[in-house]
Parts: C-alpha cells; sequence; structure tokens
C-alpha cells in the first residue's frame, strides 16, 4: 500500500500526514480562507479578491484568491506549501508565526492547492500539492515551474481545487456567510479604507459587533467607557498592552425592533467578546469574564479586545489562530475587572428596558398634559419650536436628595423621577397592589401632580425666580416626612 512506502527514518509518513492534516480544525470555510486573506495582508497588497465557482455542474467549488502584494521569489514560493517553511517562522509582528496556514487551511478544504506568484515583469512560477496524488503514492515535488502568460505588477493567486469539504449547496448561501466572516475579521482593515477585499466582483463591508458604526433607525451604540489598557511582560521580556473597549447599545431606540432584525443586525446573537490580534479577529465568545455567565441583558453591550503578538503565550494562540486559551496570569490581570464592568453593564441594560417600560406606562398622563397645555399660562419661547408643551416622564440613578428634575428642551418638558429616592418606591410600589383600573387612575393622578409641579416651576424659572432651591427643598422635606412615615 501507498502509506507503507517510507523508509524506517522518515519523519513522515505522507499519506498519513496529509489525511492528519486535512482534519486539522479550521471551524469553518471562513477561518481557513482567513489565513489566505492573512498572507496577503502580510504581502502589503491593498487589493485581495475572492472568486468562487462551481467549475462542473453538481461538482465540487473552486476557490481562487488572487493578490496585488509583494509576490514571492522562487525559493519563498517552493517553501510555502512546506510545513513550517515560512520565512518569518515564529515572528511576531504580524499575522503568520508557524508557516502552517497556507498548507494546513488549503489541505483543509481542497484536495489540490496551487500557488502561482510574480514579481515585476517577471515571469510567474507555480507549485501545487495534490492529495490524490500523494494517495497513489507519488512523490511530493514542490519545484516551482514557469507558467506561461505575462505578468505585470507583482502578486500571488492561490487556487484551491476539488473543494470536497464545503457544505454549501449554494453558492450564494456560501457567498453570503464568507462576506459578513470576512467582513467582521477584517473590520480594522476594511473600514480604514486602506484594503479592498471582494468575493465575486462584490466589495466586503467591515462589520463591527459593537455596532458603534452601524446605523439602526438612526442611531448607534456608544462607548461604554474609555478604554482600558493593561501592560503584561511576554516570555521574552519585552512588554505589550492589551486595550480592552467597552460599547453600550441604545435600549430605548432599538428595543421595538422585532427578533428577526434584531439578529440581523447582530442585536441578538452578538454578545460577548471580539479578541483582536494585529487588528484581526481571531476569536469571540464569552472570554475572561470570571464568575458570570451570560443573560439576555448582556445582549445589549459589548466588548472588544485587542493584544499585539508579542503577547501570543498569554492568549494561547493556536496554530491555526482561530481560539485563545488565556493563562492564568491573563485570567488575574483583566479577569476581575472585566467580570466587574460586565455585571455593570449588565444591570444598565435592565435599567434602560424598565426606563423604556417606565416611559410607556405614562403615555396616558403626558398626553392629559398635553391636551391641557393649550389653556394653560404660555412659557416664553426659548431656542427652536414654539406654541404648547409635550412631555416626557422618565425615571433613573440621580443624586440621593434630588426627588426629580425637569428640563425643557425644544418645547418638550422631560421630567426625570430619582428611583433612589424614597419617594419613588412609595409613591409607585403601592400601585402593583391594586387592580389595573384603580393602579391606572391613581398614576395619572400622582403624575399630573409631578408634571404641574414641573411645569410651574418652569415657568417661575423662565419669568426670572430661583426655582432650583424650590425643588431642592421640597424634595428634601419630602424625602424626609415619607421616611418617618
Amino acid at each position: 500500500m501507498a502509506q507503507q512506502n517510507h523508509r524506517k527514518d522518515d519523519l513522515l509518513v505522507s499519506y498519513n500526514f496529509i489525511r492528519a492534516v486535512r482534519e486539522s480544525g479550521y471551524v469553518s470555510l471562513s477561518t481557513a480562507l482567513a489565513e489566505l486573506v492573512d498572507n496577503s495582508l502580510q504581502a502589503a497588497a491593498t487589493v485581495i479578491s475572492v472568486t468562487i465557482t462551481r467549475p462542473v455542474a453538481g461538482g465540487f467549488p473552486e476557490i481562487r484568491v488572487e493578490d496585488n502584494g509583494v509576490g514571492m521569489s522562487r525559493p519563498e514560493l517552493e517553501a510555502c506549501l512546506r510545513f513550517g517553511g515560512s520565512s518569518r517562522f515564529d515572528e511576531r509582528k504580524s499575522f503568520g508565526r508557524f508557516g502552517m496556514g497556507l498548507p494546513a487551511a488549503s489541505l483543509s478544504q481542497a484536495r489540490r492547492v496551487e500557488v502561482t506568484s510574480w514579481q515585476g515583469n517577471k515571469a510567474a512560477h507555480q507549485v501545487c500539492l495534490d492529495v490524490d496524488a500523494i494517495v497513489t503514492g507519488a512523490p511530493v515535488d514542490l519545484r516551482a515551474r514557469r507558467r506561461s502568460g505575462g505578468t505585470t505588477g507583482s502578486g500571488c493567486l492561490v487556487v484551491w481545487q476539488n473543494c470536497d469539504r464545503i457544505e454549501y449547496k449554494r453558492l450564494a448561501w456560501l457567498e453570503r456567510a464568507l462576506r459578513r466572516d470576512l467582513g467582521r475579521m477584517y473590520r480594522r482593515f476594511l473600514g480604514n479604507g486602506d484594503v479592498t477585499l471582494s468575493i465575486n466582483g462584490k466589495q466586503v463591508d467591515p462589520i463591527d459587533p459593537l455596532l458603534l458604526t452601524a446605523k439602526i433607525e438612526g442611531h448607534s451604540a456608544r462607548m461604554a467607557f474609555e478604554p482600558l489598557r493593561y501592560e503584561l511582560a511576554s516570555s521574552s521580556g519585552e512588554t505589550a498592552f492589551v486595550t480592552v473597549r467597552f460599547s453600550m447599545l441604545p435600549v430605548d431606540h432599538w428595543h421595538h425592533l422585532d427578533n428577526i432584525t434584531k439578529r440581523r443586525v447582530g442585536i441578538v446573537g452578538g454578545a460577548g467578546v471580539s479578541i483582536l490580534r494585529a487588528g484581526r479577529e481571531i476569536a469571540s465568545g464569552w472570554h475572561l469574564m470570571g464568575g458570570k455567565r451570560k443573560e439576555n441583558y448582556d445582549d445589549w453591550w459589548r466588548c472588544e479586545i485587542e493584544f499585539d503578538p508579542v503577547l501570543d503565550e498569554h492568549f494561547g494562540i493556536t496554530i491555526n489562530k482561530q481560539g485563545v486559551r488565556p493563562s492564568q496570569v491573563l485570567q488575574e490581570a483583566l479577569g476581575p475587572e472585566l467580570e466587574s464592568i460586565a455585571r455593570l453593564l449588565n444591570s444598565r441594560a435592565r435599567q434602560a428596558f424598565e426606563e423604556v417600560k417606565f416611559r410607556a406606562a405614562t403615555e396616558t398622563s403626558c398626553r392629559i398634559a398635553e391636551a391641557a397645555d393649550l389653556d394653560l399660562p404660555v412659557i416664553r419661547r426659548t431656542g427652536k419650536g414654539s406654541g404648547a408643551l409635550s412631555y416626557r416622564i422618565g425615571s433613573q440613578q440621580l443624586p440621593v436628595g434630588t426627588m426629580f428634575t425637569s428640563s425643557l428642551k425644544r418645547r418638550t418638558l422631560d421630567v426625570t423621577l430619582n428611583v433612589d429616592h424614597p419617594a419613588f418606591a412609595a409613591l409607585y410600589h403601592p400601585l402593583q397592589t391594586l387592580s389595573d383600573e384603580a393602579a391606572g387612575e391613581l398614576r395619572v393622578a400622582l403624575e399630573l401632580f409631578l408634571l404641574s409641579l414641573a411645569r410651574t416651576t418652569t415657568l417661575l424659572g423662565r419669568d426670572g425666580q430661583n426655582c432650583d432651591t424650590l425643588l431642592q427643598l421640597w424634595s428634601r422635606t419630602y424625602g424626609r416626612m415619607l421616611q418617618k412615615s
């Protein structure tokens, strides 16, 4: 048998080794294809084109990845399909490190891989690796052969033939999945305009899981804090920084979206941590969150962790760069604080949903106040807008001594109740024990009382009278009385 044709001192049995490499653990076509995109970027390519076809109806797909990078010399080309044959072995300056990506990723998806490269106006040369030829016992020949045809500039073309590991029956579905996955992995490079990546002629757009750049109904997520930076020492003695960013999604503007839309734009199913190595996403999931478990409210915030390849040991980078295994040092340095922040943002999301429900319940009171406003003393116009006021009631945490605040902007009187003031619980909690009808009537009466007080103080304030002191004294007095009741 072919696999028996080897010397006793051979390090590898080619047939069995190739079979093992084909099971190298790439979780998807996207992660395997990313190895080729990494190589293109490392070769300073600015244009990367992916073409997916099915040469024979009903047959296996073929994938071509072409770039305008610096190309490879003939010796580099002859080494590129050798396992560990990288000229940058164990380099920590960019994507590649072990020289395993191109051959391992290629054979994990295809039965034959061809690599063609050219530099300047010199002739192009090609090498190939064929699984079926190796199975028959043919010797592995990685000598570069000249390819006919003219070339301009420099670049590289990788062709995967007989892609027998691709499960997609329709190439349109495969194309859509690749555009989504690669757009997320390489968002940093695609977003700054330095690199163009296309699939079957259609440009891949950057996809930001933090949703900071997404515009959904006119709104985007926002940074929850300034970026956090942690300095760690590598095994070589060098130090580098780990940068952590958190974003908070706008619950008040997106909560009403249907579940299909939420999933499509990445709200539902997008929770967790995105980990970037040298600007490229290598993992996403629930990482470095300590003892906190993922909950539904965690869909409404995001985390991004970025590190330099110098710190690979701390993140436990695997050969195929599609996962992390944080070291104990990394977990101790980041874990406690990230877990604390995760719990805080979960709480903020929960509170935001309570605020949404609270605002919805106040709509009746606000409509009544707006209907009455036409018959009330006019508040002098300031800024944009004129006529009757609109009203809005909300709730959030405010300084303990303040029962509520009010502000008038663009003819909307916004009243914010302090959930930490004793009055909030004293006035609203008893409503839960009443029937819906009785609770509704009492709530409207209560909120009209608050709106009328806020409107009166606003009116007096516009007449030049200082009402801030009045509100503060009234809030403090009312709070003290409630505490004694």
